[in-house]
């Protein structure tokens, strides 16, 4: 048995993996585990498509071509909202020595979201089309379940929303049908120890930020 809590702080964003092999077994045991996730009527919305060697690296380079001339079409965060990616940024650029208006290191730094920061698994996280809001909160819960377990096995991960950017790419590389929404990308495998940013503790809001609790 593993520690859960242990497993839950211990989980992180990887953005920077070893080139080691992955082995299937690993992937298979958290994925099964994952599969227990709720979902809505039990539906289980999520739709994973994962992509090794020579399709992984082909949508790598698809991707990176792609990147190098247009931007992706990630809608921007709120006004409200922005300042959380920003601070971020700060925080990850920063133990990678990169200065804010070092603007060539900042876009290659970028790019690396296209090459999976290295990592010779990745992962595209779906869902049909035809479902809402409470589906896509299973899809989340399925997501996170699958992290925690692949942590757990001592896998690094790294959920990828810039990969829904460029959907028609993925779409085309691995030939997911047009029923499939594509959230996100998931990049798995070891995470190399010594690079700064992947042992960074990202800061959180307090519990009192974001709960509320209503006696009377």
């Amino acid at each position: 048995m593993f520690d859960l809590e242990q497993t839950i702080q211990d989980r992180h964003s990887t953005r920077k993996f070893l080139s080691q092999p992955v082995p299937r077994n690993l992937l298979d045991e958290a994925l099964t585990l994952a599969q227990c996730a709720p979902s809505n009527s039990n539906i289980q919305p999520w739709r994973m498509v994962f992509a090794v060697g020579v399709r992984r690296d082909r949508l790598q380079e698809a991707l990176l071509n792609q990147a190098n001339q247009q931007l992706p079409n990630i809608p921007p965060l709120p006004e409200a909202f922005q300042h959380y990616r920003q601070e971020l940024g700060v925080q990850v650029y920063g133990s990678m020595g990169i200065a804010r208006d070092d603007k060539a290191n900042r876009t290659q730094a970028v790019l690396r979201n296209y090459e999976f920061f290295g990592a010779p698994v990745i992962g595209i996280v779906c869902m049909h089309q035809d479902l809402g809001v409470a589906d896509a909160l299973s899809v989340g819960m399925y997501l996170q379940t699958l992290v925690l377990c692949l942590t757990a096995r001592g896998l690094g991960t790294c959920v990828e929303v810039s990969l829904a950017g460029y959907p028609e790419i993925i779409r085309n590389e691995l030939n997911i049908p047009p029923e499939l929404l594509i959230i996100c990308g998931l990049a798995v495998g070891y995470s190399d120890p010594d690079f700064p940013a992947n042992h960074l503790h990202i800061s959180r809001e307090s519990v009192e930020k974001n709960v509320t609790f209503l006696d009377h």
